[in-house]
């Protein structure tokens, strides 16, 4: 449905690449306690460092776009152990035993958990002190939580929330996604220049636009690495009333 210009065989290697980096992922999430500042360097390295830091800069707090990409939880991890730890918004794990033990190994180079539900608070209070704020919006979301916005050409039910957050304190957001550099070796800490917003004065307008431009901005990023984002996901879940489940057909 999103790739439908690639051929057989790439979409074969895209489909293996994403077993590949989801099987690093959780090899690698095992060994994040052993990362200090001593060694972070020999497997996570900078790419648009100077992004995040004029955000900082600017003093109103950064909203973080990012995405199931890469290795998404050595992500905000590895940013911590440099010296810039944040929050990020997340969904408890139904299991409470995992949830607790995943979130030991999120919080332990100094990061922040904040629950998603009831989580608007803790979120503006973290701007205000201009601190950095991941929310990641590639899921799919249930219409009374999220608004249709195109992704790969199909609409996408997604979370508003961000947008609405960045309208609303004048945050600075920044799109930041780990990106795996098989040359390297290495996995490349990537920030993207800052979002300039939409401001029309309309804001549900303002909201449906900006979401757009978020979807757009880490649709371009999977364009350039399809292998590296979480297609087991089934993102395109929720439809618009008028419109037919778009996965029965591959599963009949």
């Amino acid at each position: 449905m999103a790739l439908p210009e690639l051929g057989q065989e790439e979409k074969h290697l895209v489909v293996r690449g994403f077993f590949m980096n989801l099987g690093r992922l959780l090899g690698e999430f095992t060994q994040l306690p052993k990362l200090n500042r001593n060694n972070i360097s020999n497997v996570v390295v900078y790419d648009g460092f100077e992004n995040y830091a004029s955000s900082v800069q600017r003093g109103k707090g950064t909203l973080f776009l990012t995405a199931h990409f890469g290795a998404w939880e050595l992500c905000p991890f590895a940013h911590a152990v440099y010296g810039y730890p944040l929050k990020f918004v997340v969904r408890p794990i139904d299991n409470p035993l995992i949830d607790r033990l995943v979130n030991h190994y999120r919080t332990f180079s100094g990061n922040e958990i904040i629950a998603k539900k009831n989580s608007l608070r803790d979120i503006l209070e973290a701007l205000k002190k201009n601190q950095g704020v991941g929310i990641l919006i590639d899921q799919n979301t249930t219409p009374d939580a999220g608004i249709f916005a195109d992704y790969f050409n199909i609409p996408a039910c997604t979370t508003p929330s961000l947008a609405a957050i960045a309208l609303r304190t004048d945050a600075t957001v920044v799109p930041g996604v780990l990106i795996w550099d098989e040359k390297l070796r290495k996995h490349r800490l990537h920030f993207e220049p800052p979002v300039e917003l939409v401001r029309t004065g309309r804001t549900q307008i303002d909201i449906a636009k900006n979401t757009l431009r978020f979807n757009q901005i880490l649709e371009g990023l999977v364009r350039q690495y399809p292998d590296q984002w979480l297609w087991g996901h089934r993102r395109w879940k929720t439809r618009p009333p008028e419109e037919k489940d778009l996965y029965s057909d591959l599963y009949s």
